[in-house]
């Protein structure tokens, strides 16, 4: 490649001027000698068609040529041989030409040693003075090295030096490289001077240049490649000159191109150089605008001039050429003239003036930077400064109000121009009258257009002229009267406003305003509102620990303020908000919590909170699922999946989720599994993507949840199927709850009844089965699960195999489903088949009848007579029966009609007892608040457990004997208490004594008591007691018949499991079933109270035990007492002292007054610490009359033969209202601890009167009310005569059962709910039951089942229930114990299996709750099932938990007592349980035995053989 470049090179003058000529010869060697070229840095061709520079001023290799040639050598004709040429010296303007260093054909030119100096060097002044006359300059050509045979002299080498890595673009230009014209018509006029023809050298083109079309060819195409390359180079320096710049329009260049790469071309108008000239040196001598003169502001649609700053203009000779000045305006062009003026200072300095114009542009912007340019008009572009551009701006871009427009930067002189529409433009611009105040502002929205009371909502207020700056607003925005403080930073002038609105503490609403500076007040068209938001509800309160509760949260004006702002929390925990918010109603979702706690729910409204009060949401348990069961599935679904857990109840929306996905395939001859990968096009039938197919299950209960398998269309070849059940946000994979994985199987085929003929009816013989025959009937599904109809009727599935289904239809045929047409075939039932969610209409079914038999005519007729005969006596018979029913149905009315009547009463007396016992139990719950109930201690709680019916616990006693043995003793005992934690001494010891006949059952209970006490600071070890003697127990049933084992307490393990229980229970009693079962019992006894009650039979009119019914109606009304208690009062005290009204019956004795009155006084006080009703006497006080001693017996008393009446208050005339009071009684009674009662067994207070004399009654006398005989109570016409009572005695029954409903429900409620953790013992208990009967290989469940209701329930619920005063410091009757020992029965009916025939000869209070029983049972099978899924208690657990119980009660018992009441069976049978020792190898290896004598010694001072 080569190049030719031009460059004017300043130096300083020297005169006299010479003229510089270019010779159109080569250089050859007959150049003299004495001409010296300047070594200037030798340039390379780079690889890349780029440049390499080491002269920092040329970056060229230049070679300096000071050539002098006169006229007539110029038109000498060229020939081969070189000419030689004269050199002038001391030139003063030089051209410098720069050759290549490399060729067209790539050969070097031969080259020397490199001058080290790079200035430019000049020669000595010439010696011949110039020439006068200056003729046409033409192109020089010179030939390329391998044309010419000249070589370069040594003096005229160029020297080289190493090419540099930074590469320099190329000078050429697109368009320069694209076209090389050669005519001359291309000049311009003034450079059109013709030579004569004679004169014309005729080597100017030479053949060997025409010669070259291919090449020349070549080379353009080589010159187009380089310029793409080169799109950013530079102007070449000759370029610059002629004004050839990056012009718009290059499709007519004023000069010839390079034709051939071997040669240098120089174009030069005439005249272009001037003698006594000056030339400068370097890129910044070149013409070029340099920038703008003044602003480079231009506003729009304004016309205007721009002056540009340009220099070096002064070099182009051709002043007669125009220029214009471009702008290059969003991609058009915009041109207009420009003119040229001189700087007379600096001639180099010009200003061209562009022509008035009008500028505009599209774009939405305030500012447009336009790029600018100067060109002449022959489209050449004069070089420019970096980054000349004018600036456009529309003063209306962004300014769109008043307030915008006058707060615009004062540079782009904007106003706010007048007039019918207003707007902001240039000053110069407006012709209407400029506004300098801006008007009132105007406001477009506010958001959001509510906020809660306390004020704190972000409001957004857009519009116009809202303020030039923050301080105009910053204390003039009010909302609803209220002052808004403006956020600063949030501020956008004019426009937009935000602020954080006041507080107004009370609802109200109003509009927005804002005022300015200037008198400008803007008020909203929105109304604002401050609402107080109301959360009312929230449905539901719990949900599992895991999340996704869609909660529903109810109440109003809940959408308040932002509904960005507004979030829902449950304590900390964030509740995301679902779907769209309303006023009444936000709905959220729970997210998961780390534990199982209850927490308030919040609603946020920014700062501010609103919750529900006294509201907690309950995080429980997750779920969980533990199995599922069937494993398969028809491809249409619908069959029922069983999933089993626990906890499913808190879960909304359970779903059954399928995933089908493409399955793995193995690729032959690889030992590994690839996923076939989807295909472009999916073929038919296949499964190119993972689907997924969701139902929603149906929650049976808190364990059961029933799912229905969702169809899929899919083929079952190359498919993979996973089932999960989504539980809101918990997932379980039915792989982890089935042994088997689950499948779908291809859909039965079921064939028509009738196959030959399906239009046709099947004839279907009665007592005869249907057959159905089809296909894969049983893959995946049951009989019980296939449904089978025949129109209405039901066809029993009896038989289901592969190809055949079997049931058997209804005796008779049944009508069609869907009766539309009377007669025909559509009348006729269809035959249906559902299985799952397939449903199969097999055909309608026709029965058979008996087919008429045919009878001679003969035989017709007088068989026709005969039914005549036999109709008209039916029609006699018929006429009679009827008659007599209809007297028989106006009978049955009446009764109807007083059965209703009884009904009615029945239910309006349960209605009004319900009513009025929940009233004053709801006073009693408030009592309780304060009082709490009254709970026993343990110690009283354990003695009454392990020790019933004895008047005082045995360990109340000391031990009785001498001082001088205590100690002896003591020791003795406590070595017993060692040799106790011997477990084969221990069970020796016990199955020595139940050997023994004369060992009773009392015997072995006590025993069983004593052993617990001894050993209950070792519980651990007692338990470990319990389960050696209980697997003994165990193997003796299974021998025999186990379900009878621990129904009786015959042994001592028997009695050890019952105070195992009862230790263990202990706190869940109080935590839990305490205060159920105390408002159960004060329920009753206030029921029973509140009828008369017989003091001398016990009993009552409210009851729910029949032979405790006070079958009598008893004219009685309640009086209202005004009662003192005068214990530690005297009489003339008694006017300040405070009455309590107390509620009798004017029919109650004495002492039931008393007792009544001290209930009322002291109900928060515990019985023992209660006054004894016989220490007190009591008082009627009626005013001036006096005071009178009321009691049961006295001179008053009515006596009628030998039957003596206690008396009442009805017998004394005590009004209602009157004073009473309890006084101390001054005569001496029985204390209550000599009675003779033992808790629970109480005895009527009239003994057997068999034995003559005085006989006391109440209400009735007891032989009214003969007790049958125990030896004629079997006959059934007694019991029917026992059972005669009448209708309204049973209703007393029916209205206490309705009464105490509740209570009872609620308190088998909390013995039987597993919503809360069941007591660790009960698991602990029933697993260990669950696994002996697995190791003993019973495998009836029904047995299972009897062991845990003899363990629990009726080992200790029944004892709990019948006997309060177990648990509580109470003092029960014989009445309220008849009521609790009816329901103690229901309870343990409720826990058994076996179904009660109910029938007339029943129990009066089985038939009582025979609605209810069922009802408990379930409660009690779901118990049961509850527990046994639970998770498992591990043997350290419940030791922890023993060991705990140990040390906290260690001290409540007397163990030494209890130690010596169990040495006195030692004693009794010392001799049976040595012998038994003896007898054992390991005992006698431990010396058992020994050790038992050393203890006899000790306590007994015994002689033995030691």
């Amino acid at each position: 490649m080569t190049s030719t470049n031009t460059l004017t090179v300043a130096t300083k003058p020297i005169t006299p001027p010479v003229t510089m000529v270019v010779t159109d010869t080569p250089i050859t060697q007959s150049v003299p000698t004495t001409t010296t070229l300047p070594a200037v840095s030798a340039m390379t061709a780079h690889p890349t068609g780029t440049f390499s520079p080491t002269h920092a001023a040329t970056q060229t290799t230049a070679i300096l040529t000071f050539l002098k040639i006169t006229t007539e050598s110029m038109a000498l004709p060229l020939t081969d041989k070189p000419t030689t040429t004269s050199v002038a010296t001391n030139p003063t303007v030089v051209s410098v030409t720069t050759s290549p260093a490399k060729t067209t054909d790539h050969t070097a030119l031969p080259t020397s040693e490199p001058v080290p100096a790079p200035e430019v060097w000049f020669t000595d002044p010439p010696t011949t003075a110039a020439f006068n006359t200056l003729q046409p300059v033409v192109a020089a050509l010179t030939p390329p090295p391998d044309i010419t045979n000249s070589t370069w002299p040594p003096t005229t080498t160029l020297p080289t030096s190493e090419a540099p890595t930074s590469a320099i673009p190329s000078s050429f230009t697109p368009n320069q490289t694209s076209s090389a014209p050669t005519s001359s018509a291309d000049f311009p006029g003034d450079l059109e001077t013709e030579l004569p023809p004679s004169e014309v050298p005729s080597s100017v083109l030479p053949d060997w240049l025409l010669g070259e079309s291919t090449e020349l060819k070549d080379t353009e195409d080589w010159m187009d490649s380089l310029q793409t390359e080169n799109d950013t180079s530079p102007f070449s320096a000759s370029t610059l000159l002629s004004g050839d710049g990056d012009s718009s329009e290059r499709d007519a260049p004023d000069f010839p191109r390079i034709l051939h790469p071997g040669f240098d071309y120089q174009y030069d108008a005439p005249g272009f150089l001037e003698l006594n000239e000056e030339f400068s040196w370097g890129p910044g001598a070149c013409p070029c605008v340099q920038g703008i003169q003044g602003s480079s502001l231009l506003p729009v649609n304004v016309e205007q001039t721009i002056t540009l700053l340009g220099k070096n203009f002064h070099l182009y000779q051709d002043q007669q050429w125009d220029y214009e000045c471009v702008l290059i305006v969003e991609g058009r062009t915009v041109v207009m003239d420009a003119y040229v003026e001189g700087e007379e200072a600096n001639r180099s300095l010009c200003y061209i003036t562009c022509q008035l114009h009008q500028y505009s542009y599209l774009a939405p912007q305030l500012e447009f930077n336009a790029v600018m340019f100067v060109q002449r008009k022959q489209h050449l572009r004069v070089d420019s400064a970096v980054d000349l551009y004018v600036t456009l701006y529309n003063c209306s871009m962004g300014h769109s109000d008043c307030s915008r427009c006058q707060t615009a930067d004062s540079k782009y002189n904007c106003v706010w121009c007048g007039g019918e529409r207003p707007s902001c433009i240039f000053r110069g611009s407006c012709t209407e009258e400029i506004v300098d105040i801006c008007p009132a502002p105007l406001i477009y929205s506010v958001y959001p257009l509510s906020g809660p009371v306390e004020g704190g909502t972000r409001l957004t207020i857009a519009g116009s002229n809202l303020g030039q700056k923050h301080q105009d607003i910053a204390e003039t925005v009010t909302v609803a009267g209220i002052p808004c403080a403006v956020d600063a930073q949030e501020y956008e002038i004019s426009s937009s406003i935000v602020c954080i609105t006041g507080g107004s503490w009370a609802e109200r609403s109003g509009h927005v305003a804002v005022e300015v500076p200037g008198g400008g007040h803007g008020v909203s068209g929105h109304i604002f509102a401050y609402q107080n938001p109301d959360l009312k509800s929230v449905a539901p309160s719990q949900g599992p620990k895991a999340g996704g509760t869609c909660l529903t949260l109810l109440g109003s004006k809940l959408l308040t303020g932002r509904p960005s702002e507004i979030s829902i929390l449950i304590g900390d925990l964030p509740c995301h908000i679902l779907s769209e918010m309303q006023e009444n109603q936000l709905q959220c979702q729970t997210s998961p919590s780390n534990m199982s706690v209850e927490l308030p729910v919040t609603i946020k409204y920014g700062h501010t909170e609103r919750r529900l009060e006294g509201f907690l949401f309950k995080y429980t348990l997750d779920p969980n699922i533990t199995f599922a069961e069937p494993s398969k599935s028809f491809l249409s679904g619908g069959r029922v999946i069983r999933v089993h857990g626990h906890n499913l109840d808190v879960v909304q929306n359970p779903k059954i989720r399928i995933t089908v996905s493409p399955s793995e395939r193995r690729r032959r001859g690889l030992g590994r599994w690839r996923r076939i990968m989807p295909e472009t096009e999916c073929p038919q039938n296949a499964l190119c993507s993972i689907q997924q197919f969701e139902e929603l299950c149906l929650i049976n209960s808190s364990y059961l949840i029933l799912c229905k398998t969702p169809a899929i269309n899919l083929l079952l070849r190359i498919v993979q199927v996973k089932l999960e059940f989504i539980l809101d946000n918990l997932s379980f994979d039915f792989k982890s709850l089935h042994p088997t994985p689950f499948s779908y199987e291809v859909n039965p085929i079921l064939k028509p009844l009738n196959a030959e003929d399906p239009a046709k009816p099947y004839r279907h013989k009665p007592g005869s089965v249907i057959s159905v025959e089809g296909e894969n009937l049983d893959l995946a599904i049951f009989k019980e699960e296939v449904v089978a109809m025949i129109g209405e009727g039901v066809c029993v599935v009896k038989t289901l195999t592969r190809n055949h289904l079997y049931c058997e239809p209804p005796s008779e045929q049944p009508a069609p489903q869907h009766r539309t047409k009377p007669e025909g075939t559509d009348s006729l039932p269809e035959f249906t088949v559902q299985m799952g969610n397939l449903n199969f209409l097999l055909g309608r079914v026709q029965y058979d009848t008996e087919s008429q038999l045919t009878f001679p005519l003969e035989a017709q007729i007088g068989l026709g007579v005969g039914a005549s005969f036999v109709a008209l006596i039916v029609l006699i018979i018929v006429f009679i029966y009827r008659r007599k029913s209809k007297q028989a149905l106006r009978d049955y009315k009446k009764v109807q009609i007083q059965l209703e009547n009884l009904e009615t009463s029945v239910r309006d007396r349960c209605k009004k007892e319900f009513t009025d016992l929940m009233t004053e139990m709801m006073d009693l719950t408030s009592d309780l608040v304060g009082t709490g109930i009254p709970f026993l201690d343990y110690r009283s709680y354990a003695e009454r457990i392990f020790f019933p019916g004895h008047r005082e616990s045995p360990l109340q006693r000391g031990l009785d004997m001498p001082e001088c043995r205590r100690q002896t003793v003591e020791q003795g005992l406590v070595q017993l208490s060692n040799l106790l934690n011997s477990k084969l001494f221990l069970t020796k010891f016990i199955h020595t004594l139940e050997i023994q006949r004369t060992f009773s059952p009392r015997d072995r209970a006590y025993v069983a008591s004593l052993l617990t006490v001894s050993l209950h600071g070792k519980l651990e070890y007692f338990t470990d007691i319990l389960k050696t003697l209980l697997n003994d127990l165990v193997e003796q049933y299974v021998a025999k018949n186990p379900k009878l084992m621990l129904r009786r307490t015959e042994t001592v393990v028997e009695k050890l499991l019952t105070n195992w229980m009862s230790i263990c229970l202990y706190a869940f009693v109080r935590d839990s079933v305490g205060e159920p079962l105390y408002m159960l019992f004060r329920g009753i006894k206030h029921q029973v109270d509140k009828g008369p009650v017989d003091w001398v039979t016990g009993k009552a009119k409210y009851t729910l035990n029949d032979n405790r019914l006070l079958r009598e109606d008893l004219e009685y009304r309640t009086l209202t007492l005004n009662a003192l208690t005068q214990t530690e009062a005297t009489v003339g005290e008694a006017e300040d002292s405070q009455c309590v009204s107390v509620k009798v019956l004017d029919c109650d004795t004495i002492t039931q007054v008393k007792e009544k009155i001290l209930d009322q006084i002291y109900k928060g006080t515990p019985y023992c610490h209660r006054p004894d009703p016989d220490s007190l006497d009591l008082e009627w006080r009626s005013g001036l009359a006096g005071h009178l001693i009321l009691s049961d017996e006295d001179v008053t008393s009515v006596i009628q033969g030998t039957w003596k009446r206690l008396n009442t208050l009805q017998h004394y005339k005590v009004p209602d209202g009157a004073t009473v009071a309890l006084v101390p009684r001054l005569t001496k009674h029985i204390p209550r601890e000599n009675q003779d009662y033992i808790p629970g067994e109480k005895t009527p207070m009239l003994e057997d009167a068999d034995e003559g004399g005085i006989k006391l009654w109440h209400l009735v006398k007891p032989t009214e009310e003969p007790e049958l005989p125990k030896h004629r109570r079997g006959s059934l016409r007694d019991r029917e005569r026992a059972k005669a009572i009448p209708e309204i005695y049973l209703t007393r029954l029916l209205s206490m059962k309705g009464t105490l409903q509740k209570f009872v429900d609620d308190l088998f409620q909390v013995i039987l709910s597993t919503s809360r953790p069941v007591p660790l013992a009960v698991k602990y208990f029933f697993d260990l039951l669950d696994d002996q009967a697995m190791h003993h290989g019973i495998l009836d469940p029904e047995t299972i089942h009897i062991w845990k209701t003899n363990s629990l329930p009726l080992r200790f619920w029944i004892n709990i229930i019948k006997n309060p005063q177990f648990v509580f410091d109470v003092q029960t009757s014989d009445n309220v114990d008849a009521v609790l020992l009816v329901i103690a029965q229901t309870f343990m009916d409720s826990c058994t299996i076996a179904d009660h025939k109910l029938g007339r000869d029943s129990p009066i209070n089985k038939l009582l709750y025979a609605r209810d029983i069922p009802r408990y049972k379930q409660m009690v099978e779901r118990y049961y099932a509850d527990i046994r899924q639970t998770i498992s208690a591990s043997d350290q657990e419940m030791n922890s938990a023993l060991a705990e119980l140990s040390r906290n009660y260690s001290g409540e018992l007397n163990s030494v007592v209890a130690l010596h009441e169990l040495y006195k069976y030692i004693n009794k049978y010392y001799d049976q349980i040595i012998t038994a020792l003896e007898e054992d190898p390991t005992a006698q290896k431990m010396q058992l035995g020994y050790r038992l004598q050393q203890i006899a010694a000790a306590v007994e001072n015994k002689v033995t053989d030691l």
